[in-house]
């Protein structure tokens, strides 16, 4: 099967990845982004 597999990597400013998203759909995937990267800035 071919076609698009989106993926979206958080990394912190030391170059660290804190979260990892795999097989996107377009839908709502930024609110889960700014959600989850909201959520590492806390801790």
């Amino acid at each position: 099967v071919m076609g698009i597999e989106r993926s979206t990597f958080v990394i912190d400013a030391n170059g660290k990845l804190r979260a990892e998203f795999r097989k996107v759909r377009v839908k709502d995937h930024v609110a889960a982004v700014l959600e989850e990267t909201k959520r590492i800035n806390k801790s």
